[in-house]
């Protein structure tokens, strides 16, 4: 079985170019996680490369499947030099180690939080993982491994968070798109959801 990852990042460059900066972190009993840091002009975009290794297991199965299920890394993209955002490598490495700390399968529509500020003073401590297929097209593998998806995370605050939950996270991206809310911005504020 070839490994996944010398692809992964080749598909990352292809999309987003050479990293300027990259990370790792090893969490207890999980895979090493790297985070690698793209610039392109005014936007920073941040991906986790070491998620898809191993594919994502349904928490309630006996054994986890060595090879079918779901691959994915996360992608999240910041204006640059408004905030301390490279401090976001931590918690978007603990999200990349979710699926095999807690088990969880990451798919477009979750929440996904971390408990604290995404960096420095952030007014987000959570995300919600989008559609992939748009910034960097999935990356198909030889059968019978399921193809990469690179989901790309929007910030959420705790408000904005609240109400997904109530409303659901379509509800909430149209709320963003009508108030032409800038999901780029590391500093701003909750969208109105009155």
């Amino acid at each position: 079985m070839a490994d996944v990852l010398p692809l992964v990042e080749a598909r990352l460059r292809s999309a987003l170019g050479d990293p300027d900066a990259r990370a790792a972190v090893t969490f207890l009993g999980t895979d090493r996680i790297e985070v690698l840091r793209f610039t392109d002009g005014d936007v920073v975009r941040y991906a986790t490369l070491g998620m898809s290794a191993q594919p994502m297991s349904d928490p309630t199965a006996v054994l986890a499947d060595p090879v079918k299920g779901p691959r994915a890394e996360l992608v999240i993209s910041v204006r640059g030099g408004l905030a301390d955002t490279d401090k976001v490598l931590r918690p978007l490495a603990m999200l990349a180690a979710s699926p095999q700390v807690e088990g969880v399968v990451v798919a477009p529509g979750a929440s996904l939080d971390v408990g604290e500020p995404l960096w420095p003073g952030a007014p987000f401590t959570s995300v919600l993982v989008a559609e992939p297929g748009g910034l960097v097209e999935d990356l198909e593998l030889d059968e019978p491994l399921d193809p990469v998806h690179f989901l790309p995370l929007l910030p959420m605050t705790p408000n904005e968070a609240a109400w997904k939950r109530v409303h659901g996270a379509q509800a909430l991206q149209e709320r963003w798109l009508t108030n032409g809310t800038d999901l780029r911005d590391p500093s701003r504020k909750s969208v109105p959801l009155e």
